[in-house]
């Protein structure tokens, strides 16, 4: 019981294999995802306030430490999936928050119960760094189908999973957004020229959407 339950539990984060199903050169799990979400989300906080946007350096990492602790309970669901309805992503939603809260209730002291209200939240919103933080998760997906289509896995689903992160970055309005399509993103595809499949095809047809 107490916070030792929530410590032994971020074990099975690291047992959570991301895109489940599919063969891969490479497996991520959802521990390793939530770390590198953290360094992304850095960096793109950074350029904002190179801009002189006002950054809640706590928030953002409270929210991008913890986005994904809520798949200890549902596991990691493929985003075609997840996506594939608002009704059902609503659905989805209301199961993982309700297993998180109901973890808080039976494990966290009472006392640090509305801390972890907080930091366990859903953090993706309309704020600064709630944005980042969708940034940052869909930066890890472009990242993630990038390394399988560069060593020329023919998976369908990174080819959708490439597209649609990018296709959901390009819409969100930051100096962080506009800095990544402009410099890192053409760093990417030059990188990945080499690769059997047509990198810089599925980019284009994915900014031009």
């Amino acid at each position: 019981m107490g916070i030792h339950t929530y410590f032994q539990s971020l074990n099975d984060l690291e047992r959570i294999i991301r895109c489940p199903g599919k063969f891969k050169f490479q497996e991520h799990s959802v521990s390793a995802h939530s770390w590198k979400v953290v360094q992304y989300a850095k960096t793109l906080a950074d350029i904002e306030e190179s801009h002189g946007v006002a950054v809640d350096w706590k928030k953002l990492y409270e929210i991008t430490s913890s986005h994904d602790y809520g798949e200890i309970f549902i596991g990691d669901i493929k985003t075609p999936v997840k996506h594939y309805s608002l009704e059902l992503r609503s659905m989805l939603q209301q199961v993982e928050e309700g297993m998180v809260s109901l973890f808080i209730d039976e494990h966290i002291p009472e006392e640090l119960k509305p801390i972890f209200r907080r930091q366990l939240r859903e953090g993706k919103d309309d704020s600064v760094e709630g944005q980042i933080l969708e940034v940052a998760d869909k930066m890890d997906q472009i990242y993630e189908a990038f390394a399988e289509l560069q060593r020329g896995n023919t998976e369908k689903e990174f080819v959708v999973m490439y597209r649609a992160a990018l296709i959901k970055i390009k819409q969100i309005k930051l100096h962080c957004v506009d800095y990544f399509l402009r410099h890192i993103l053409p760093d990417m595809v030059s990188e990945g020229s080499r690769s059997p499949i047509d990198i810089a095809k599925i980019t284009n047809e994915a900014l031009a959407s």
